[in-house]
């Protein structure tokens, strides 16, 4: 008896229907989105479109069938949808450079002669050669295995449960195998990218910084991260010369994973520290939640140091080494929990003091940094004796508060700068500034989010699957008009556009200005003794360093 349902031979024509949709979705993935894109990322952004597409039309084909459906396929009409497959393929690649320019126009970027078509084909076909033989040897499974049950069970409860099984096996393989030993090959490398000490760069001396000789805080405990953000630009003698006046070392404490066990253990001891330095007597105190690595952003802290003229005291605790992308993915309770307890640690010593002697409390994060700093402190327990304000840069989509704002704003103004109320609690800043409040005053409790509309870390949408996001109406200005939503392909430029915004040229993405810094902790902390001129030399000193 023949089995019910027949094999398809490995190498056999592709689904000319599904290939002409694979290829609409290839060329689609070629178009502008929110930030420039290399050859190699577009050819495998480009070859993965065509996969999902693929599949899912080629998926709608064998329902189809499967309910017996009429079907007209003449032989010519086959090979006329392959080659318009060819040809939709062929109109992008003649096109990519055109739209890859229309992405640098929009972020203020240098045209570039070629967005490197042939590259972008090679890498495409090296992505969709071996997902097509990939999925036809799940078909050739499931195919099998359904033979195999319908033995014994009716047809489609035999096709049902092989789907199940193979679905059951890929999954499995891949989440458990090869997805397990990526994690671990990622894990190992980033524990040695914590743990290296670069040779360049010599223990402080000041007591004023963790790691030096009067220290809590081993110098080799600090992570590399850590090392960085003690020793980092900028020291007093900048400070004093950039600014013409008299100024302090900044303060700065920083607690290692390797510091301690616990996160209540590290917190503590990342107050002891505060405490030796005498971090409560500075006018600035800032808690700055590093990211998933324990890395912080030298820009931001820098640039409040120099306002302040060193009198500004920092602690942060690392609470992972792993990425960002990866602490979120596995860990991401860990990195809220360690922030609570830093926070907590730190604002009941700071509320104990007389409020006419202690510093102002700031919270400052960037990207996770953000969302953990966000999550840190509980509203209800500040409401009697708030800190003084938040200043988060670059949030993940996922921040709790930032939802909040961004859906409560005003109905006139945009998604990617959101006017909330009169701007008394909460305001947000772009590369153009914070959007004129009016006379309405900033009150005692003061929240700034500084995010560039081209960042997706911040705009990244999963409803944008099916859904336009709404930050493309109206558009803002480093977003080229050239970007289309389109159902599916847009998520996937997105994912990409999320995953490289790490990457992107200074000011746009992902990757800060220190000169939007600078304006926005001005604006925040509104420190004295400074004017256009003296502000304008700041700018230009980070500028000439490339921050």
């Amino acid at each position: 008896m023949e089995p019910p349902f027949a094999h398809q031979p490995l190498l056999a024509p592709l689904v000319p229907v599904a290939m002409v949709a694979g290829a609409l979705a290839f060329t689609a993935a070629l178009t502008p989105t929110l930030i420039p894109r290399e050859g190699v990322t577009q050819g495998v952004l480009a070859g993965i479109a065509f996969l999902a597409v693929y599949g899912l039309a080629a998926a709608i084909v064998g329902i189809w069938r499967w309910l017996g459906l009429p079907r007209w396929r003449p032989r010519w009409l086959s090979w006329l949808a392959r080659l318009a497959a060819v040809a939709v393929i062929l109109f992008g690649l003649a096109r990519v450079t055109a739209w890859q320019n229309a992405v640098h126009l929009a972020a203020g970027l240098d045209a570039v002669e070629t967005a490197r078509p042939f590259t972008i084909a090679a890498v495409g076909l090296a992505v969709v050669a071996p997902g097509i033989a990939l999925g036809r040897l799940a078909r050739a499974l499931v195919v099998w295995a359904a033979n195999g049950m319908a033995r014994y069970l009716p047809d489609r409860v035999a096709l049902t449960g092989a789907l199940v099984i193979t679905a059951t096996l890929f999954w499995t393989l891949g989440n458990g195998v090869l997805a397990g030993a990526l994690l671990r090959s990622f894990d190992r490398a980033a524990l040695q990218v914590n743990i290296l000490i670069n040779p360049e760069i010599a223990p402080p001396m000041d007591p004023a910084k963790s790691g030096s000789p009067g220290s809590l805080l081993a110098w080799e405990d600090l992570s590399a991260p850590g090392r960085a953000r003690t020793v980092a630009v900028p020291s007093a003698a900048q400070i004093a010369a950039l600014t013409d006046a008299p100024a302090m070392e900044p303060a700065r404490v920083y607690v290692g994973l390797a510091s301690a066990e616990t996160p209540q253990e590290r917190a503590a001891l990342a107050l002891a520290e505060l405490e030796r330095i005498d971090a409560f007597s500075r006018s600035v105190l800032v808690i700055a939640t590093p990211t998933g690595r324990g890395w912080a952003d030298p820009s931001g802290m820098a640039a409040l140091e120099f306002l302040w003229r060193g009198d500004v005291a920092s602690v942060s605790v690392q609470y992972s080494y792993l990425p960002s992308w990866l602490s979120l993915l596995l860990e991401p309770e860990y990195g809220a929990e360690s922030a609570r307890e830093v926070f907590r640690t730190v604002y009941d010593h700071w509320r104990s003091l007389p409020p006419e002697t202690r510093p102002r409390l700031y919270l400052h994060g960037m990207s996770l940094g953000a969302l953990n700093s966000e999550l840190s402190a509980d509203v209800w327990d500040i409401l009697p004796e708030p800190h003084d304000g938040a200043f988060w840069v670059g949030p993940t989509f996922t921040n709790p508060l930032w939802q909040e704002f961004t859906a409560r704003r005003d109905p006139d103004s945009p998604f990617w700068r959101p006017v909330v109320g009169d701007g008394g609690l909460v305001r947000f800043a772009t590369q153009d500034g914070i959007p004129d409040h009016g006379a309405a005053p900033w009150g005692p409790l003061r929240i700034l989010y500084l995010q560039y509309p081209s960042d997706a870390i911040t705009f990244f949408s999963p409803n944008s699957f099916w859904r336009e996001p709404p930050w493309t109406r109206p558009r803002a200005p480093d977003v080229t008009p050239a970007f289309r939503w389109m159902p599916v392909v847009t998520f996937l430029q997105l994912l990409a556009d999320l995953t490289g915004s790490f990457t992107t040229p200074l000011g746009t993405g992902h990757n800060y200005a220190a000169t939007h810094y600078i304006d926005s902790w001005m604006a925040l902390t509104e420190p004295e003794g400074w004017d256009e001129q003296s502000l304008a030399v700041l700018r230009d000193w980070f500028e000439s360093r490339g921050l």
